[in-house]
C-alpha cells in the first residue's frame, strides 16, 4: 500500500472490525472444551475421546488455513470472513443438537474450518488498508482480540450454562453471537474491502519477483519456513502453559486448582498488556528480531524460574504470569517481521502459511506435556515451554537476517 497516511477514523474502523472478527475466531477455539465435564456427564466420554475433538479443530484449522490463504488472495479476504463466520454458526448449532460424539465432532469440525481463514483474511485487510504508521497498533489489537475471545469463551458458555441450566442453550447462544458478528461485518463491509486498496509496491529484489513468477514460487523462500518454524515453538509454549501449567503448579507445591487456574488468567492479560506496550515499539525499531529476542529470552527465563521449585508457589506463579508480557511485547513485532519477510502480492498465502504453524503447534505439544505430566515430570511443563521459546527465537533471528539482507541489496 502506499505510504500516505488514512484518515484515523478509516483505520480505526478497519482496526476495530477485524479485531471484532479475530477475537469471535479466539471464541470458538473453546466452543466445546468449557462443556467438556457435561458432555462426560451426559454422552458418557472420556477425556481422551474429547481430546480428538480438539485434535479435529487444529488439524482441519491448519491444514485448510494453508490453503484458505490462496483463497484470500484470488477471491479477497472480506467474502472468505464472512464464509468463516457463518461456519462458526452452523458449528454452534451442530453442538446445540449434538447427541453423540460425532455430532460434536461435526461442531469441531465446522469451527475448525471457520477458523481456518482467519490469519491470512485479517493480516491481508489490515496490511492492505491501514496506514503504515498505524499498522504496529493494528497489530497489537489484533493479538489483544484474540487473548480476550479466549477468556470470554469460559465465562460465556459457563455463565449461561449455570444460568439456564442448559449447555445446550450456551451452545446455540454462541452461534447467536456469531450471527451478530456477521452481521456487524457486513454492515461495515466497505471497511474490509481489501480490493480497493492502493496496490503494494514492487517487489525490491530479484528474489522476491521470481517468487510471484508462480503460484506456489513464495514456497521456495525461506523466510516463509522460518516464519512458519517461528510460530510453531511460540505455540507450543503457549500450549503448555494453556493446558498444563495449572495442574503443574498442583503437582510442584499442592497448590488448589481454584488458586493455580488464575495462571493462566494472569498469562493472558499480561500479554495483553505486552501487546498494547509492543505496537508502539514496532515502529520505533528497524532490527525487530533483536526486539522479539529480548522479549522471548525475558520470558523463558521467567518459566524455567517457575519450574525450579527454588520459589514459593505463590512466587512461581507471579512469575510465570509476568511471562506473558514478554509474549505479549513480541506479538506486534512478529507480525511485522512476517510482513517483511512475505513476497509482494501474496499476503493471504504466505499468513496462512506461517500461520499453519500455530495450529500445528497447538496439536502436537498437548499430547507432549501432557505426557510429562502423566509421567510425573510437572516442572518440565516449564522448562519444556522455555525451549520452545529458545526455539523460535532461533528462527525469528533468521527470519531477521534475512530481511536485513533483503534491505541491503534494496539500497
Amino acid at each position: 500500500m502506499s505510504d500516505s497516511a488514512q484518515p484515523l477514523h478509516s483505520d480505526a474502523r478497519t482496526i476495530g472490525l477485524v479485531g471484532l472478527a479475530h477475537g469471535s475466531s479466539h471464541f470458538f477455539h473453546l466452543l466445546l472444551p468449557p462443556l467438556f465435564p457435561l458432555f462426560i456427564r451426559d454422552f458418557g466420554l472420556s477425556y481422551a475421546e474429547l481430546g480428538l475433538l480438539v485434535t479435529m479443530f487444529f488439524v482441519i484449522s491448519g491444514s485448510g488455513q494453508a490453503v484458505s490463504g490462496f483463497v484470500v488472495d484470488r477471491i479477497g479476504a472480506r467474502p472468505v470472513l464472512f464464509m468463516a463466520m457463518t461456519c462458526f454458526a452452523a458449528g454452534a448449532l451442530a453442538a446445540s443438537v449434538a447427541q453423540s460424539w460425532h455430532g460434536l465432532a461435526l461442531a469441531a469440525a465446522l469451527a475448525g474450518l471457520g477458523n481456518a481463514p482467519f490469519h491470512p483474511a485479517d493480516f491481508t485487510i489490515l496490511n492492505k488498508r491501514v496506514s503504515p504508521a498505524r499498522l504496529g497498533h493494528a497489530f497489537s489489537v489484533h493479538g489483544i482480540s484474540g487473548n480476550l475471545g479466549w477468556a470470554a469463551a469460559p465465562v460465556f458458555l459457563g455463565g449461561l450454562t449455570a444460568a439456564t441450566g442448559s449447555w445446550r442453550i450456551a451452545a446455540l447462544a454462541a452461534g447467536g453471537w456469531a450471527l451478530i458478528v456477521l452481521c456487524i461485518l457486513w454492515w461495515q463491509r466497505d471497511a474490509l474491502n481489501d480490493r480497493v486498496a492502493a496496490p503494494v509496491a514492487k517487489a525490491t529484489n530479484a528474489t522476491a519477483a521470481r517468487s510471484e513468477a508462480s503460484t506456489f514460487g513464495y514456497l521456495k523462500l525461506p523466510a516463509v519456513w522460518l516464519c512458519f518454524s517461528f510460530f510453531f515453538w511460540t505455540t507450543c509454549a503457549l500450549s503448555a502453559v494453556q493446558s498444563f501449567a495449572s495442574p503443574a503448579l498442583l503437582a510442584l507445591y499442592g497448590m488448589p486448582l481454584t488458586s493455580t487456574a488464575l495462571l493462566v488468567t494472569g498469562f493472558m492479560l499480561c500479554g495483553a498488556v505486552g501487546m498494547v506496550v509492543g505496537g508502539f515499539l514496532v515502529g520505533k525499531t528497524e532490527r525487530l528480531e533483536k526486539l522479539i529476542a529480548r522479549c522471548l529470552l525475558g520470558s523463558a527465563a521467567a518459566l524455567a524460574l517457575a519450574g525450579t521449585g527454588w520459589l514459593s508457589g505463590e512466587a512461581s506463579m507471579v512469575v510465570a504470569a509476568l511471562a506473558g508480557f514478554g509474549t505479549g511485547l513480541a506479538g506486534p513485532s512478529r507480525d511485522m517481521l512476517i510482513k517483511r519477510a512475505a513476497p509482494p502480492n501474496a499476503t493471504g498465502r504466505v499468513y496462512g502459511t506461517v500461520y499453519s504453524g500455530l495450529d500445528i503447534g497447538f496439536a502436537v505439544a498437548a499430547p507432549i506435556f501432557g505426557a510429562l505430566l502423566d509421567h510425573q515430570h510437572p516442572s518440565m511443563v516449564f522448562h519444556g515451554a522455555a525451549l520452545a521459546l529458545v526455539a523460535g527465537v532461533v528462527s525469528a533471528s533468521f527470519v531477521g537476517a534475512g530481511v536485513a539482507r533483503r534491505q541491503l541489496v534494496a539500497a
